[in-house]
């Protein structure tokens, strides 16, 4: 998993991943309140036909509630907030301690137990809390990774053409895209392919057709495979949320917040290049240029 320090992939904030894992968790509890029941002490939870019940509803939606509010929080500052591996877990865990705190207030005047009961009863509801919550949290977690490592996205290269021009090698590519089931999506020559953008567990693929009408194509997949998959090509990774194609690139300039690329159609806006790809960016452009100019003969 890395260092705890390390930033989260993205997909563990995204969407889908967000939404699967609180739907998860809600059966996971449901099954676990069930099988633990009988066994728990000092517990005024019921599912059968019980005064409680109602209680037990009320307490079991809003804990749902609290927790698909939290995701939601989670997912909407993606963009602003960066989250560590270390901070991931915090925020998991202060999830659990919050509803097992609301548990332990509603326990001890409900069952009449006296407050020299909280921290006996604090202690149990985290035991039963962690096991709800995070044991689907981590197998959540677990499930999307290993997606994450089998996601078929590659880039082929027609290397035995034969012309009677000399053409550059990267025109002579194809960039063939698969989806998260290995199904192939786009292909297309990365002669036409201006850049990538990502859009949660998708990306957008902005292309020429065959008709040199600029086309959008979104495909379900990560940004960080694509990333992986094309290295040493005329892709380029420039951004958080963009790939650029460093052949269609006509202007690489300096602006107030950073860098940025223009592309050689007017129609797409100007690209950011952030920080932490720059130096990465400016040496691609640098041999972008360099395998532009025509070799003396």
């Amino acid at each position: 998993m890395g260092s705890l320090t390390n930033r989260i992939p993205d997909f563990l904030r995204g969407k889908y991943q967000l939404i699967y894992t609180v739907t998860f968790a809600a059966f996971f509890s449901i099954v676990f309140l069930l099988l633990s029941l009988p066994f728990s002490h000092n517990s005024w939870m019921a599912l059968g036909n019980s005064r409680f019940f109602i209680f037990t509803i009320l307490f079991a939606t809003g804990s749902l509630a609290f927790v698909a509010v939290s995701r939601l929080v989670m997912y909407n500052t993606r963009n602003v907030i960066p989250m560590t591996y270390l901070g991931y877990i915090s925020w998991c865990v202060a999830e659990v301690v919050v509803i097992c705190l609301a548990y332990s207030f509603i326990t001890v005047p409900i069952t009449g137990i006296g407050w020299d009961q909280f921290p006996r009863t604090l202690g149990n509801a985290l035991l039963y809390g962690t096991i709800s919550l995070i044991i689907p949290d981590i197998l959540a977690g677990m499930y999307f990774a290993l997606q994450d490592k089998n996601q078929t996205i590659r880039l082929m290269n027609y290397e035995n053409v034969v012309l009677d021009e000399n053409v550059l090698p990267s025109r002579l590519e194809k960039i063939t895209l698969f989806d998260n089931s290995g199904n192939l999506k786009l292909c297309v020559s990365a002669s036409s392919l201006y850049y990538m953008e990502s859009d949660d567990n998708y990306i957008i693929v902005r292309y020429l057709d065959s008709r040199g009408e600029l086309k959008r194509y979104m495909i379900r997949c990560r940004m960080k495979t694509v990333e992986e998959s094309f290295k040493g090509s005329s892709l380029v990774r420039c951004h958080r949320k963009y790939i650029v194609n460093m052949d269609k690139v006509k202007v690489l300039r300096k602006e107030e917040k950073g860098y940025e690329l223009d592309l050689d159609n007017d129609s797409i806006p100007p690209i950011p290049v952030t920080k932490t790809y720059e130096e990465n960016v400016l040496a691609s452009f640098n041999s972008a240029l360099l395998s532009r100019q025509p070799v003396k003969r």
